[in-house]
């Protein structure tokens, strides 16, 4: 088994390190390895879009030819989770501010982002959410997170924070509004695991 992590920018080493615990736990063998251009995406089993900067990771994406192997391999069936701006790159609609900045996505979701809807780096925060499929809360980390503001019927919601949609999934798309990468549950990198056929 062979898991991408997209290494362009944002939390990649840390999303690295939980699936390497995930996978300890769950006693699963697996290599992990870092995509900075195209060519490796297709050898993977499962793909990781972390967060960072939305806008500046879609166009070096798409600069690098990565986005096209990316849709590519989620139409095949491939698991994708995607992470704060993953999961704006995940999007097949954007808010004003996407279509203003003419920002790339991938556009392979059913789903309408706001990109900044928690507002900015100092308005950062903690809280526990309910998750689908979790037996207890897990404390989500949002950092300038994006949230879903319109779902697909095909689209399963799978936490909402105050009423706002900050997780769903649709087949073998998961998108996430936080960063469970930066907390010591691997609760949602193990549910990720079990996508992986």
């Amino acid at each position: 088994m062979r898991i991408g992590v997209i290494a362009i920018q944002g939390n990649v080493d840390e999303h690295v390190e939980a699936l390497k615990r995930a996978l300890r736990q769950a006693k699963l063998e697996a290599e992990i390895v870092k995509i900075k251009h195209k060519g490796i995406v297709p050898a993977c089993d499962a793909l990781i879009l972390p967060g960072g900067e939305s806008t500046t990771l879609g166009r070096l994406m798409e600069r690098e030819g990565i986005s096209s192997e990316i849709r590519i391999a989620a139409n095949s069936g491939i698991p994708v989770m995607g992470t704060c701006a993953g999961l704006v790159l995940l999007a097949k609609h954007g808010d004003e501010q996407v279509e203003k900045t003419k920002q790339p996505l991938i556009s392979l979701m059913d789903i309408r982002v706001n990109r900044n809807a928690f507002g900015r780096q100092k308005e950062s925060f903690e809280s526990p959410v309910d998750f689908k499929g979790l037996r207890y809360p897990f404390n989500a980390i949002f950092i300038r997170a994006p949230c879903i503001t319109e779902a697909g019927k095909n689209v399963e919601i799978l936490s909402t924070y105050r009423g706002i949609i900050v997780a769903a999934r649709q087949k073998n798309l998961l998108a996430l509004a936080f960063h469970p990468e930066l907390t010591d549950d691997l609760r949602i990198h193990e549910y990720f695991l079990k996508m992986i056929k």
